[in-house]
């Protein structure tokens, strides 16, 4: 018995030295050899902001609040004239630019509902034969005392005034530091004008302007006698004609003393554009930015010695309002359907485009005088 006590004491002993073996290396193995030196890494190149504080620093209620404030002071906030929206920006030949629909699906789809904008009704227009019934190429539309044409029936326009997402949409690229902020605009591409392709490009958000702000037909030319009909008392380059304007072309050039400047050489053509004198910085807040409306702040940008005055051609158009008023081809600033020479339809467009461009030619001075100055010579 003492025996195998003593040989159980032994293999408890012995089996404790392995467990120290295994848990332990209390003999020390020669050194490795020295590692060899890395190559340090190339830095990341910087990822664009894309946290949301850039798209704040715009989509946030405290930006847009003061832009929304001056957009509903401005010209186009009001559905441009009176009856405007539900007349014109109904019309298919109208819709363009009389409604956010006509606008927007002319500009993403290059073309409006043919059909217009309507309800259930299509609009039925009372037409005038102008005293010839087997003749309609000298009809007109009936007009109410608003100048408005009067329908047959009751059309019902389904159409929404000018808004923010009438210009703006969904912006192109959001790398503005390589591509620029387009601000979203759905049209900053050169325009080529309805009438006769001509293409102007002003750049950045003004060529947005262009689409709407030219004439809608060209001016009188002579039917071989030496005559010209106009068919309709909205007969003329229409009411936005202030690209051409400025860009100096589609008046008719009566030949006078007053000499023509060339084509895009007018000052408000190569030292600044429609955004940047009709949005500039405000002086007021009834100013600028989104009222649209000229400021004095944007005006001494260029004109350090003070703002010229914009009555310079009062006078002048003045005296051709009377001119035409005597001759009977304008009455109260509307012509007057009939037929007329050509110099007298001709010095009658100089009339209304200036007149419907609304600067009072201060978008291009030297070419409206000279298209007013040289009319006037023309017929006296």
């Amino acid at each position: 018995m003492k025996n195998l006590r003593l040989l159980s004491l032994l293999m408890i002993v012995a089996s404790s030295l392995l467990f120290v073996q295994c848990t332990s290396d209390p003999i020390q193995g020669p050194a490795g050899r020295d590692g060899i030196d890395g190559i340090d890494g190339v830095d990341g190149i910087d990822g664009a902001d894309t946290s949301a504080e850039s798209c704040i620093s715009c989509h946030s209620n405290t930006f847009r609040a003061p832009i929304y404030a001056a957009y509903e002071t401005s010209f186009h906030s009001k559905g441009l004239t009176e009856g405007s929206v539900e007349y014109a920006g109904a019309r298919a030949s109208c819709a363009q630019c009389h409604s956010n629909e006509g606008f927007v699906d002319y500009i993403t789809k290059g073309f409006v509902n043919p059909a217009g904008y309507y309800g259930l009704t299509e609009p039925e227009l009372v037409i005038n034969d102008n005293g010839t019934p087997d003749d309609d190429s000298d009809d007109y539309p009936e007009l109410d005392d608003r100048g408005l044409p009067i329908y047959s029936n009751n059309p019902v326009a389904f159409v929404t005034s000018i808004t923010c997402t009438t210009c703006h949409s969904d912006h192109k690229s959001f790398d503005f530091e390589n591509d620029g902020n387009d601000l979203a605009l759905r049209a900053l591409e050169p325009v080529s004008l309805m009438t006769d392709g001509t293409v102007i490009d002003y750049g950045d958000g003004s060529n947005t302007c262009i689409n709407c702000h030219q004439p809608r037909r060209t001016g009188p030319t002579d039917d071989g006698a030496g005559m010209f009909r106009v068919t309709s008392t909205h007969w003329g380059p229409h009411h936005g004609p202030q690209a051409t304007l400025l860009e100096g072309i589609q008046g008719m050039l009566v030949a006078g003393a007053e000499a023509y400047p060339g084509v895009g050489s007018a000052a408000h053509r190569t030292g600044s554009t429609c955004v940047s004198c009709h949005m500039g910085a405000t002086t007021d807040g009834t100013d600028g930015l989104h009222t649209m409306i000229p400021s004095s702040a944007s005006c001494v940008e260029c004109h350090s010695n003070g703002i010229p005055s914009d009555d310079f051609l009062a006078s002048d158009m003045a005296t051709l309002a009377g001119l035409l008023e005597t001759i009977g081809i304008v009455h109260e600033d509307h012509p007057v359907p009939g037929t007329y020479s050509i110099l007298e339809a001709e010095a009658a467009w100089n009339y209304l485009l200036i007149l419907e461009d609304g600067s009072k030619g201060v978008h291009n001075p030297k070419y409206a005088k000279a298209l007013i100055k040289n009319s006037i010579e023309a017929l006296q």
